[in-house]
């Protein structure tokens, strides 16, 4: 399937079927295998107050990049999905990283390849993503979303509440690639958790425990470097809103 026919799916479709893409910026990339849908239908979506100077770009064309900063901390990435006046987004929240893993170390000034991306605010400052690249393309750059390579076998997928938020927890709208290690916490429940607890204790035990190869770097994958997502979190009004056809202008700011 083409980027543009998976983006103008379900917001819920699109975050599923994400899982496994391969994202990119500035030489630096991996898989997905985390990810949380956000729809203006539910109050832990930024869109659902409506279209504001803030979450404008939320109503824009499929394939736009919202990203944001959550707690003043954390730039975060989110993929712009459905119809345009539809404000809905796909938060990236955990990369298996491959490509450009020595600058991905500078940046991030950790070395274990598992906490690399393991989470939403990891992810972005490892790829060198900032709130400059808010309103790009994904579908023509700089940041690159690419399908999956012919014949690579599809994840299994779970599905958990989504993280860091306090409303609509009810939703089962975070998916994860079972038994990925590169996945943020808290990890899922399909993952085996004698596995799990290993991988806290270093590389060596974990080896021991899994009956298979020890994860580099003898670091924990449990914290998420910021958990916050299209929604995480309170969005500011911006003293009205106003919808127009292809996106949404913003009255007031």
């Amino acid at each position: 399937m083409t980027l543009p026919a998976l983006l103008e799916r379900s917001v819920v479709a699109v975050a599923r079927g994400l899982v496994g893409w391969s994202l990119d910026h500035q030489g630096c990339g991996g898989v997905i295998v985390e990810t949380e849908a956000y729809h203006d239908s539910e109050p832990a979506c930024h869109a659902y107050v409506g279209c504001t100077a803030r979450t404008r770009t939320l109503f824009l064309a499929p394939g736009v990049a919202y990203v944001y900063r959550s707690y003043g901390i954390h730039a975060l990435l989110n993929v712009v999905v459905e119809a345009p006046g539809v404000g809905a987004a796909v938060l990236i929240r955990a990369l298996e990283p491959l490509r450009g893993i020595d600058r991905m170390r500078e940046r991030r000034g950790v070395y274990a390849v598992e906490r690399l991306c393991a989470g939403p605010g990891r992810l972005t400052q490892a790829l060198g993503v900032g709130l400059e690249l808010n309103d790009s393309s994904l579908l023509e750059g700089p940041i690159a979303l690419r399908p999956p390579a012919l014949n690579t076998p599809k994840p299994s997928i779970v599905a958990t509440p989504r993280v860091g938020i306090t409303k609509a927890t009810e939703l089962p709208w975070r998916f994860c690639a079972l038994g990925s290690r590169f996945v943020s916490a808290p990890r899922p429940a399909g993952e085996p958790a004698r596995e799990a607890l290993a991988a806290r204790r270093g590389p060596a035990r974990a080896a021991n425990a899994a009956g298979g190869s020890a994860a580099a770097g003898g670091g924990s994958a449990t914290t998420t470097g910021g958990s916050a997502a299209a929604g995480g979190g309170s969005a500011s009004t911006g003293g009205g809103s106003a919808t127009t056809t292809g996106g949404c202008a913003a009255a007031g700011s």
